[in-house]
């Protein structure tokens, strides 16, 4: 399996778009840059054909020590999720978009 790095991501836009590549790898990190200041600030990023990502809040909670069976507390916390488009679900699976049964 092959793993999508910023470099290849880089690469990919020297070639398709004809920026320099240092201008290419510019572009990148500040897209990323530009992703990742919305979402520390709670908002939600939605890339059209691609998907959502947005933060949310998890509250406090008790756990258990799976080795132990330990009640353990888990505190409040920000998570990121990620919701596919229809778009990009469709891709995955080989489909076109809007053939497929919805959740």
């Amino acid at each position: 399996m092959l793993t999508i790095t910023r470099a290849h991501i880089a690469e990919m836009i020297y070639t398709q778009v004809g920026l320099s590549r240092n201008e290419s790898a510019d572009l990148l990190e500040d897209v990323l840059e530009r992703v990742a200041t919305h979402l520390e600030k709670g908002e939600s990023v939605k890339i059209s054909g691609f998907g959502t990502f947005s933060v949310r809040q998890k509250g406090r909670r008790i756990g258990r020590n799976p080795k132990t069976g330990e009640e353990v507390p888990i505190l409040p916390r920000r998570v990121l999720v990620f919701r596919p488009s229809h778009v990009l679900k469709a891709h995955v699976n080989g489909t076109t978009p809007g053939t497929e049964d919805d959740e």
